[in-house]
């Protein structure tokens, strides 16, 4: 099988235990809105601070529910000793990385949107004069997340702290990532979208990094 098949196959198959399950959604949806609705009575009524800290609450939200989403990627596989079926399948190793992470990340674009409308209805934020540039901020934002998190996820599995080891090693490593969608979409969201060019590149540099990365390593983490 191609490397192409290899990960439509799998990643449409980790969504379709998702939409069976909903585990992953059901939690992380609640736990974004949650936190948005705390956020939002912490800093008061005054709208300027609110739009001048929503594009950061927005993908911190997006980041906590990641690594949720992260966590729950393996952990039903591990628990059912999947993972040796994946080691000993006679596919590249990398499509299975692939897969995973593209499943991961039509979820986390999923949360990010419902996240969005929270965001826009709780605090007023404009979506700018540019959505088209916001949506590709959100699609290299999540790529950068899930394209990590899958290969950070699958090595808190495997170790024996598993859930506590998930923040541990997602955290420090994606916060680049966060800091460089978070500036973008301050940016476009407050029209200033000459700037914003230096961030969407520095995003497209880091998706380009982790998924070259995730992709050469995966075997070796997965047989290890």
């Amino acid at each position: 099988m191609t490397v192409a098949r290899v990960a439509w196959t799998v990643g449409v198959k980790d969504l379709r235990v998702e939409l069976r399950s909903r585990s992953t959604m059901s939690t992380v949806v609640p736990f974004a809105a949650t936190m948005l609705i705390a956020f939002g009575f912490a800093l008061g009524p005054g709208r300027t601070l609110l739009l001048q800290t929503a594009p950061g609450l927005l993908w911190l939200a997006a980041l906590f529910a990641a690594v949720e989403l992260f966590h729950r990627a393996y952990l039903a596989e591990s628990e059912g000793e999947a993972l040796e079926g994946l080691l000993l399948a006679p596919v590249d190793k990398g499509a299975i990385y692939l897969g995973k992470a593209a499943a991961a990340a039509v979820q986390l674009m999923v949360l990010l949107c419902i996240t969005t409308v929270m965001v826009v209805a709780l605090f007023g934020l404009p979506l700018g004069e540019r959505p088209a540039l916001l949506l590709l901020t959100f699609v290299l934002g999540v790529v950068g997340l899930t394209a990590l998190g899958s290969l950070l996820g699958l090595l808190a599995v495997l170790g024996r702290t598993r859930r506590a080891a998930v923040p541990v090693l997602v955290l420090p490593l994606l916060s680049p990532v966060v800091i460089a969608a978070i500036r973008a979409t301050d940016l476009l969201t407050r029209g200033g979208n000459h700037d914003v060019g230096g961030w969407l590149g520095l995003l497209a540099a880091f998706d380009a990094i982790f998924l070259a990365s995730g992709f050469l390593v995966y075997g070796h983490v997965l047989e290890d």
